[in-house]
């Protein structure tokens, strides 16, 4: 009993500092130094790998690990995009959880997953458990948490708390992207970034632009990549799609160490010399592609984001009852919600906010 109760205080004392992570409003890179301070203990890892991840399409974004070496980080990224393997982020997401082990998803046989054949049990691993940060329906992060072998696999209990955990942190992600206040984009009218890879993703060549932006998208852990991830993943799922195989949705949504949301096109070449050769195209996001981003980052429902939209597109109160079949009254008290949330008193504050970061 008394073991018990010193996990469950130590959970709940875990679950409170992340809800304090939620409110602080923190960077990303503080975020996960945090989380890996507080959910260590209770979790029992030995090794994290932190993501960021493209709140629309739930894609890897960056890389984050004070405790493994990424040399081999570009077959990380073959086997994600490439492997229908057991307990990846989409399918943990598609089955409605947050958190899931290879261990319990292969019913106690891990040699089933690739990833544990060519990546886990070669780095020394016993099993890995994988967590989806999401929230306000977007995720907006994700983690991989491995044990050593002599720990035994993830219980239930660790992977039920890592389901709760993940879903405070896919606050505090969500939190960290609202609009900075007193800032005007400036990267509006900047000329498109060309970067051409080779098919393991080294650089061929980038454009002027290009060579700045790599360096705002760097990863905060160095990797055996030549890009950033997000560069990377979008120019792997661009090979995926050209070969015929289900592709996450494109563009990728990244956003840089300055807070400018870029989004990220990427497609394979074809022709004879360049096999396998790819473009990522990576241009300033424009305020359609921003707007929904920040309305979610605010903890909008799926009914105040709607309200707001139409708000930021010019319509009055009686246009949005119209159009969402709701009462004025409504709206009214889905605007109060949305004043709130966002910080903002007005209406032309609200615009201000999420159109023009907050000028």
């Amino acid at each position: 009993m008394g073991l018990r109760n010193a996990r469950a205080a130590a959970e709940a004392g875990a679950i409170e500092g992340l809800r304090e992570l939620a409110a602080a409003a923190l960077p990303t890179d503080r975020i996960f130094r945090a989380a890996d301070e507080l959910l260590r203990p209770v979790l029992e890892f030995d090794a994290v790998c932190w993501h960021t991840a493209d709140p629309a399409t739930g894609l890897v974004t960056s890389v984050q690990s004070e405790d493994l070496s990424l040399a081999a980080y570009d077959h990380a990224v073959q086997l994600e995009v490439w492997t229908d393997d057991l307990a990846t982020f989409p399918k943990i997401r598609r089955a409605g959880r947050r958190a899931e082990t290879i261990s319990h998803a292969s019913q106690g046989r891990p040699g089933r997953s690739v990833r544990y054949r060519e990546q886990i049990r070669p780095a020394g691993f016993g099993d890995e458990l994988r967590a989806c940060f999401d929230a306000a329906g977007g995720m907006w992060g994700c983690a991989a948490f491995m044990r050593a072998p002599d720990r035994g696999p993830y219980p239930a209990r660790q992977r039920r708390f890592a389901d709760l955990a993940a879903r405070h942190l896919g606050n505090a992600l969500r939190a960290s992207h609202v609009p900075p206040s007193g800032r005007v984009d400036e990267d509006g009218d900047r000329a498109p970034a060309v970067i051409v890879l080779d098919r393991a993703n080294r650089l061929l060549a980038l454009s002027g632009p290009a060579e700045d932006l790599l360096a705002r998208l760097a990863d905060p852990t160095p990797t055996a990549l030549d890009v950033p991830t997000a560069v990377a993943m979008a120019a792997e799922h661009a090979r995926r799609a050209a070969h015929g195989l289900p592709a996450s949705q494109l563009p990728v949504r990244v956003q840089t160490r300055d807070g400018r949301w870029y989004v990220l096109h990427g497609s394979a070449l074809r022709g004879a010399g360049v096999a396998g050769q790819a473009t990522v195209v990576a241009s300033p996001a424009t305020p359609a592609e921003t707007v929904p981003l920040y309305l979610a980052a605010y903890g909008l429902t799926a009914r105040e984001q709607e309200v707001a939209l139409l708000l930021v597109r010019g319509c009055d109160t009686r246009e949005v009852a119209r159009t969402l079949a709701m009462a004025p009254y409504t709206v009214q008290d889905h605007l109060k919600s949305v004043f709130a949330k966002a910080g903002v008193a007005s209406r032309r504050e609200l615009v201000a906010r999420i159109m023009l970061g907050g000028a």
